[in-house]
């Protein structure tokens, strides 16, 4: 199967720290595939150089067949790649459901020409992002509070948001930086439930986790990283017995 996501020999440095070193590893369409390891494996680093935030001093990294490294964020996510953060950076100002409709595709109205095709376009094309921002926030189960202000939702229902919000755009592949990350029980079962119902829809997603039972629950495969590269990639029960995983990821081999 073609990669969705391909990283080749990707290089990314830091003075004279390799944060990411000679890293490949591949993304197949549909999964849900987990990204874990140690703090300053280089996992977000990785996420930073696939949404563009950074650009690799080596390497390549192609998505679809297509080489996206050293292109603009805005871009890549025209091409179909959107991420979360560990940190929600939701639009406080905004309220929930305006947060989901300025991430949504731009309508015809506002785009150059648009006004040559006339308002009844425009009116459909705005309503239809409306319907669709709708139907995410029942997804996520914002809907209630669409009209609320983004500074007034809870950490995990923020969390909610970021994922709401990278899906407006209808991508391929969503990167999802620690969704499980400071939310209480309830409302990471309702985050895990909307990842799977998107992913049953055919979206794939990238997950760093450092919450076991989430990988356990949502990933496979899963990749180990370490010291800036890939370590071993395989189904979470193989993983978590490998003894150089163990050794690398807390730091000691397992007692025999």
């Amino acid at each position: 199967m073609t990669p969705l996501l391909e990283l080749d020999q990707v290089v990314k440095r830091f003075g004279g720290l390799r944060a990411v070193d000679r890293c490949s590893f591949a993304v197949a369409p549909g999964t849900i595939t987990g990204l874990i390891g140690p703090n300053g494996a280089g996992k977000t680093t990785v996420f930073q150089l696939v949404s563009g935030l950074l650009r690799p001093d080596a390497g390549a990294i192609r998505f679809q067949g297509r080489r996206v490294d050293g292109l603009t964020p805005h871009r890549i996510a025209r091409l179909g790649i959107t991420r979360t953060f560990q940190v929600p950076r939701g639009l406080e100002r905004l309220t929930v459901l305006e947060n989901l409709l300025l991430f949504g595709h731009a309508p015809a109205g506002e785009r150059l020409g648009g006004a040559l095709w006339g308002r009844r376009r425009f009116r459909a094309e705005d309503r239809a992002l409306r319907t669709r921002a709708e139907a995410i926030l029942e997804l996520v189960d914002l809907a209630p509070l669409a009209g609320d202000y983004a500074a007034h939702l809870s950490g995990g229902q923020k969390k909610l948001l970021e994922l709401a919000r990278a899906l407006m755009a209808e991508p391929a592949l969503v990167l999802l930086d620690e969704p499980g990350a400071g939310v209480n029980p309830t409302l990471l079962k309702r985050l895990m439930e909307a990842i799977r119902a998107e992913h049953q829809r055919g979206r794939t997603f990238l997950v760093i986790e450092h919450d076991m039972d989430v990988v356990t629950a949502l990933c496979r495969p899963v990749i180990v990283m370490s010291q800036g590269r890939k370590l071993r990639e395989g189904d979470f029960e193989t993983i978590r017995r490998d003894e150089s995983v163990l050794e690398h990821y807390f730091g000691r081999a397992r007692a025999r």
